[in-house]
């Protein structure tokens, strides 16, 4: 592991699932997210190269600055300080999109939506409806598992603010959609967390070889889209895009989003997915 206050955990170092090794080729800017990328041979190295990406050097020294200072709370604890690869089942039913790692949960726990009170609302949702095998997720390696179901990000760097910039998630998308391209022979329900993650999966989709709507749908909770799957799916009938408030703490404290609303939402995505 690393030592006491260091920017990232290095690959190879023992941390939990890491799925990077020092021999990982690493994208310094946005032309090699593109190649790497591209000619990432399977999931397993995509996500590697995907937990090692320094393309974004705002991105970069925020997560590292975080990791360093951290929290007050987490004082003693290491932290991930890197991309946070997309994670849970590599042949899923159900693709569950967000827009990032938050600062001090996934940028220190290494896993997404994990170690914050979003992450404990979404976790606690997925395993009332069957898709997570566990009530809570604290940390990679804390025997967690997703059922049927896979989680990523359209940005995976923690932006600081919650805010990522135009350019760094140009920069990010070849990650996303390289991902859900190869993903896309089962997927069969999409869900998108937020307004940023429904706007952000749509140039994704597209490149995985989807047939999108046009227009494009309006963001709304229970928002619902039908996609034509692309070539590689297993099945022909559409597959289905479902939006949901994301379980921020300004929406859950404020009412906007109830457990029943999460609830439905993965409900209507498992039904669908037949997980």
């Amino acid at each position: 592991m690393p030592t006491a206050n260091a920017p990232f955990a290095p690959p190879g170092s023992g941390w939990p699932e890491d799925p990077a090794t020092p021999d990982t080729p690493v994208a310094h800017g946005a032309g090699e997210v593109v190649e790497l990328a591209a000619k990432a041979p399977d999931l397993a190295e995509l996500c590697a190269r995907q937990s090692v990406c320094r393309a974004c050097d705002r991105l970069v020294q925020w997560r590292e600055k975080v990791a360093v200072q951290r929290r007050r709370a987490f004082a003693d604890e290491e932290y991930w300080g890197r991309p946070v690869a997309g994670w849970g089942d590599p042949e899923p039913r159900i693709l569950i999109v967000g827009l990032a790692p938050a600062a001090h949960g996934g940028n220190r726990t290494g896993r997404i939506f994990t170690g914050d009170r979003s992450g404990d609302w979404l976790f606690a949702s997925l395993h009332r409806v069957g898709l997570a095998a566990l009530p809570h997720s604290v940390h990679a390696g804390d025997g967690q598992r997703l059922i049927g179901a896979r989680m990523v990000a359209t940005v995976r760097c923690a932006p600081p603010d919650n805010r990522p910039t135009p350019l760094e998630r140009t920069a990010c998308r070849p990650w996303l959609a390289r991902e859900v391209e190869l993903v896309a022979p089962g997927v069969r329900c999409v869900v998108c967390l937020g307004g940023f993650a429904w706007q952000g999966v749509w140039p994704a989709l597209k490149h995985a070889g989807y047939g999108v709507p046009r227009p494009r749908p309006k963001f709304g909770h229970g928002a619902e889209a039908l996609l034509e799957p692309p070539p590689s799916a297993a099945r022909r009938d559409p597959v289905l895009l479902l939006g949901c408030y994301h379980p921020s703490q300004q929406n859950t404290f404020t009412g906007r989003v109830t457990e029943d609303m999460l609830d439905a939402v993965f409900t209507r995505a498992r039904d669908y997915a037949g997980v």
